[in-house]
């Protein structure tokens, strides 16, 4: 509840919106709501719950009140539940929660956002610099503010910018959207053809080669994919933090070389048919390490841009694919010259 001596109700219409209005975009400040509930430790549960019905349609939540002090310094809050069953003779003080987790209002409402996802809060109090109680956070502004990043970052890991409204997009909006990512990717698919071009020799005394080519590179990159989207999925929702990195790798190797093992045992089966046990050998060999090195880039990738302070979903799915096709014509085009044309 807001009691006038602790709200400020008094202050002329329009103040609590002007004052919001004031945090810089993406702060936690700039999406809170100044409708809450408050109470002093002082009063009895009965008192309590009088103020509660005396205010409760003016409030965004009352399911959980916070208390504050004279000074407006937040020291617990407690739930309408709680204050129900107590006996209306109890104070507020011996039902109320005293460690109360509260945000400033400086934090960038992203993380915000994944802390009440993560404790299914309905609200979650900010604070200033002073640590008084100055908002709350609803679930459903959060959920929000969620939503609108979690659009952000398909269009980041689909190396296009923001486009609000594709139904309304103009052709040349959804171009330019586009068309950079493009241009720069062409340039970094260069190293694919460089590749190729040094081992020219291997591809052309041995031409069943080029048949495995396309299928490994693929395999390489779609599990690259796999694996940055999951990552940054991960790291958005703040289920991985940056500390986990090297144990998060350690698993992604095990579980690519099963994946590499599997897919290889079913390619060889084809290279022994199409080129002999050699060439199956090299493809079934270089489609576990293209797998391997393409999952571990892929994975890597989100957590040095997050190192940097970059989006990791910058670490787009055409990023990773460049990257991981690269990666899988090298690896392809050397274990084929060292196994099947080691004086090359």
């Amino acid at each position: 509840m807001r009691p006038r001596s602790f709200c400020g109700n008094d202050l002329p219409r329009g103040w609590h919106d002007r004052r919001l209005a004031s945090y810089p975009k993406d702060t936690a400040g700039a999406i809170m709501t100044s409708d809450y509930a408050v109470l002093t430790a002082e009063l009895t549960t009965g008192e309590a719950l009088q103020k509660l019905r005396e205010e409760a349609l003016d409030q965004e939540t009352i399911y959980r009140t916070y208390i504050i002090d004279s000074d407006r310094q937040l020291v617990g809050s407690v739930r309408l539940q709680d204050l129900f069953l107590a006996p209306s003779k109890a104070r507020v003080a011996d039902v109320m929660e005293r460690n109360t987790h509260a945000v400033t209002v400086t934090d960038d409402q992203e993380q915000v956002a994944q802390q009440v996802a993560r404790y299914d809060l309905l609200a979650l109090p900010e604070v200033d610099a002073e640590g008084r109680l100055v908002g709350i956070v609803t679930h459903d502004d959060a959920m929000d503010v969620s939503q609108e990043e979690a659009t952000k970052d398909f269009h980041r890991v689909g190396a296009s910018k923001m486009v609000r409204n594709m139904r309304d997009a103009s052709v040349f909006m959804l171009y330019r959207a586009r068309i950079v990512w493009l241009i720069l990717l062409v340039f970094g698919n260069i190293f694919s053809g460089a590749d190729i071009a040094y081992f020219e020799d291997t591809i052309t005394a041995y031409v069943a080669l080029v048949f495995f080519l396309p299928l490994l590179i693929y395999s390489g990159s779609n599990a690259g994919s796999q694996s940055a989207t999951l990552m940054v999925r991960a790291l958005a929702t703040g289920q991985v933090w940056l500390n986990d990195w090297s144990w998060m790798i350690g698993r992604e190797v095990l579980v690519a070389l099963l994946m590499g093992l599997s897919m290889a045992a079913a390619v060889s089966v084809i290279g022994i048919f199409r080129a002999g046990p050699e060439s199956a050998l090299v493809v079934a060999l270089s489609m576990v390490i293209i797998v391997i090195v393409g999952s571990v880039i892929s994975m890597l990738l989100p957590f040095a841009l997050t190192k940097l302070n970059l989006d990791p979903a910058t670490a787009s799915a055409p990023l990773v694919t460049s990257t991981a096709d690269a990666a899988g014509v090298l690896i392809y085009c050397a274990i084929a010259t060292a196994f099947l044309f080691p004086t090359i």
